[in-house]
């Protein structure tokens, strides 16, 4: 036992399983994750060699998180939220603190591809409960009061952010198989991709996935195909889009009711989905020109809130939230330009991290590029699921992305002697 108390193999397996763990319970799980992100860190910083872990801690891509993480800290100081409120609201940014520990250990472990491989096998399960839970409805482990329709644990956004990544991730594998003439293979995965398609199309989806998942497919299409090939594939989108849209009543009534929403929302300021988006909105962009440089305080959003509340009974104006469904509006309300500054500078560190060729750098950027789109509808980086879908995935692509750095200046070196 002495001898595998310090070695170094031993633990890098160790944390290695754990983050592997936690990846295939995220799409499940909240507690889980909770459990073996913790043991993740205290194998790694077991083993750290912290001389080489400060020298990585001087890169944009990791003080950066840092920084949010402590700007979020010390707006607590200027905040007239009750302490409780403000020592809360620093929660969902300390998740960022991990990044750094990801980049170094998977800059040094061979293993970051089993990560994503857990989460996407992980996913697949998902699929295939939620079709089953569609047909039995019984099935699905939430509350009869909170059932939805296809599934099983979690909640249909967190369902949508899962498959919708899966599905366009899967796409660049797709293309090198048959580029390699892997006809099988590749099939497999087409068939696996428009799995995740099909259950988006006729189960349950999100508006959020609905808007961010033709975005990634362009993105995709101009980093990877030619224009003729790109062309070809985005009419062909289209038409299935069409062919969906038309045999999908779930699509349809998704569509439909932005229309509804927003005059309903207009005319009897009714609380629908998007008029509290708009009316969240407009009231956010409020308290962030009241205290534009420092913003309001860390755990300030809900008093805002209810301060500027009117109305009576269930109107739109009436609703009270801490959360404005928008990650800049929630940051800039909390933390002003300078907190708008960390996050944008945090995102472009982290694009400029994943240029280039090869599927680790194109999960990683697909990841940042999700995350970004989809926070233009809800607070991801603070959520709890898709906030630890940014970090995880970033983490893991970010230091495999390093370590092939490293190793091609190593190439380069040896070539010019």
């Amino acid at each position: 036992m002495r001898r595998y108390w310090r070695d170094q193999a031993t633990w890098m397996t160790v944390a290695d399983a754990f983050a592997v763990l936690a990846a295939l319970t995220l799409p499940w799980s909240t507690t889980l994750p909770g459990i073996f992100v913790p043991c993740w860190l205290g194998a790694v910083a077991w083993v750290t060699d912290w001389r080489a872990f400060a020298r990585l801690l001087t890169q944009p891509i990791c003080y950066l998180p840092l920084a949010f993480a402590c700007l979020a800290a010390v707006g607590t100081l200027w905040s007239d939220a009750a302490w409780g409120a403000r020592l809360y609201a620093v929660g969902p940014t300390l998740k960022l603190l991990v990044l750094p520990g990801l980049f170094y250990h998977f800059e040094r472990s061979a293993r970051g591809m089993w990560v994503f491989v857990a989460f996407l096998v992980s996913c697949i399960l998902l699929m295939l409960m939620s079709w089953i839970v569609l047909i039995d409805p019984s099935l699905s482990l939430k509350p009869v009061a909170e059932m939805e329709r296809g599934i099983f644990v979690k909640n249909y956004i967190d369902q949508s952010q899962e498959f919708a990544l899966c599905a366009v991730a899967l796409a660049y594998p797709i293309v090198r198989l048959l580029q390699a003439n892997r006809l099988w293979l590749a099939i497999m995965l087409v068939v696996i991709s428009l799995g995740f398609i099909v259950n988006m199309s006729f189960v349950i989806v999100s508006r959020t996935a609905m808007v961010t998942f033709p975005i990634m497919i362009a993105v995709f299409a101009l980093l990877h195909l030619k224009w003729r090939t790109s062309l070809m594939i985005v009419s062909g989108l289209v038409v299935l889009a069409g062919l969906a849209f038309a045999g999908s009543p779930l699509l349809r009534q998704k569509t439909e009711t932005v229309v509804s929403d927003y005059q309903r929302y207009k005319q009897e300021n009714e609380p629908t989905s998007l008029g509290l988006r708009l009316e969240y909105w407009r009231k956010s962009l409020q308290f962030f020109a009241a205290s534009p440089v420092v913003g309001n305080g860390t755990g300030s959003t809900l008093g805002l809130f209810q301060r500027v509340a009117s109305g009576e009974g269930n109107l739109a104006t009436a609703h009270v939230i801490g959360n404005p469904h928008n990650q800049t509006l929630a940051v800039a309300v909390q933390w002003g330009a300078a907190g708008i500054i960390a996050l944008y500078a945090m995102w472009l560190a982290h694009l400029r991290l994943f240029r280039g060729e090869g599927l680790v750098a194109w999960i990683g950027l697909l990841v940042v590029v999700q995350n970004i789109f989809t926070s233009v509808f809800n607070s991801h980086i603070f959520d709890f699921h898709e906030g630890w879908m940014y970090v995880l995935g970033v983490g893991v692509a970010g230091g495999m992305t390093l370590a092939a750095k490293r190793q091609a200046k190593v190439v380069d070196l040896m070539v010019r002697k």
